[in-house]
């Protein structure tokens, strides 16, 4: 049965000639390590495995390298990543994630590896399923953890979810194989070992972790109505450059929830903020737009011109300079030798052609430009130079998957 499910890890079209796996450590994805080492020769697929070392725990280190030993013993490639961080001033526990998979992501699109595995489990699922009760959460918090979605071009993909962390354990300890506990999986200090603890609890009334991940699954399901029926609606926003646009008369048509739910995702498409505007803001921000005024909020302009609305990046919400091939604020990936940071009125002044792209100079200000110094070398969206880029995930793509 776990082999089964990593079997249709590989379901999509074209189908992956490599396979990236997240390697912790723990019992779930050695695992995964381990039957992706079974499945793989059979399925045509190549393996590559990675470990991040977050440089939280003074263990950490020759755990990755212990990681290492044993995918060499299985023939399979594996690196360490380390996050090199200051001080943390958020969340720990959401920092190093964000910090995980930006690191996962860039290291498998530098090796043209489009799909990545992690190994979470139906545990974890009704873990982050009563971590979202604590917090009052709406559907979307309810909803649990995707099966696969898209970061920075990349899809990362949960062939487990259905599959209890005791069978995976069950299978390494059938097989005389050791794997790394955790010991913040302890530590009651952080919200998901207390879940955790909870779901122990909670076990002899007959809501173990199976029975809470199949109430996360028919949530899902109702989300994904929602997210079809906003999708539907958002067929008149339309996309370009990074930035997107809408009417006036789609804007009063749409229902209450879908307009919220709309305005959200495209604060959400442009900003990759990790976390929603407060819920006050964005009610203040809808009126705004109803009364046709202009806004800002979370790093994202909305601007009238006549009856549309223009939405892009706010200049000084831009993340910084990045090498080429890079993600760069959050979203944009340009190709080439230089250095991506954003266009601005600088850059669009050398850009002869700019007003033939139709797009507006508010736009393409906050649109990436590739940079040997102060020479503008590129800058795709207005017209100038040759180097591809692209914004992905699609805003459509993102309506669907958020």
């Amino acid at each position: 049965m776990l082999a089964a499910a990593l079997a249709a890890t590989g379901g999509q079209d074209p189908a992956p000639a490599t396979i990236g796996l997240a390697v912790s450590g723990g019992g779930d994805s050695l695992a995964m390590l381990h039957l992706m080492a079974q499945v793989a020769p059979q399925a045509g697929w190549a393996l590559r495995a990675v470990t991040v070392d977050h440089r939280l725990r003074p263990e950490a280190a020759e755990e990755a390298a212990w990681v290492g030993r044993i995918c060499a013993g299985l023939g399979v490639p594996h690196e360490v990543l380390v996050w090199d961080h200051g001080a943390i001033t958020g969340n720990l526990m959401e920092e190093a994630s964000r910090a995980r998979y930006r690191l996962m992501a860039d290291w498998a699109r530098d090796r043209g590896i489009g799909l990545v595995t992690v190994a979470h489990t139906a545990d974890d699922q009704a873990e982050t399923f009563l971590m979202g009760l604590a917090r009052a959460a709406g559907l979307d918090g309810l909803s649990g953890m995707r099966p696969s979605w898209q970061e920075a071009g990349v899809t990362f993909r949960r062939p487990f979810l259905r599959e209890s962390r005791a069978a995976l354990r069950a299978y390494l300890a059938g097989r005389g194989l050791d794997w790394i506990e955790d010991p913040s999986n302890d530590n009651l200090r952080l919200t998901r070992a207390k879940a955790r603890r909870a779901l122990r609890a909670l076990a002899p009334l007959g809501l173990g972790a199976n029975r809470l991940a199949a109430v996360v699954e028919n949530l899902a399901a109702a989300q994904g109505l929602v997210q079809r029926a906003v999708a539907q609606a958002g067929l008149g926003v339309t996309e370009a450059a990074g930035s997107l646009r809408f009417d006036a008369a789609d804007l009063a048509g749409w229902e209450p929830e879908i307009r919220r739910r709309l305005v959200l995702a495209m604060i959400g498409w442009i900003a990759r903020a990790p976390h929603a505007p407060r819920a006050a803001k964005l009610a203040a921000l809808q009126d705004a737009l109803l009364q046709g005024r202009d806004a800002t909020l979370a790093g994202v302009r909305f601007h009238w011109q006549g009856a549309i609305c223009s939405v892009s990046r706010e200049a000084r919400a831009l993340g910084g300079p990045v090498p080429a091939g890079q993600v760069w604020d959050g979203r944009w990936i340009v190709d080439g030798a230089g250095e991506v940071r954003a266009l601005g009125a600088a850059g669009l002044r050398q850009c002869p052609d700019w007003r033939a792209t139709g797009l507006s100079r508010q736009v393409l200000e906050v649109s990436p430009g590739l940079w040997q110094g102060q020479d503008l070398i590129a800058a795709p969206c207005a017209g100038f130079g040759r180097a591809p880029a692209t914004c992905a995930p699609a805003f459509q793509d993102w309506l669907l998957s958020h």
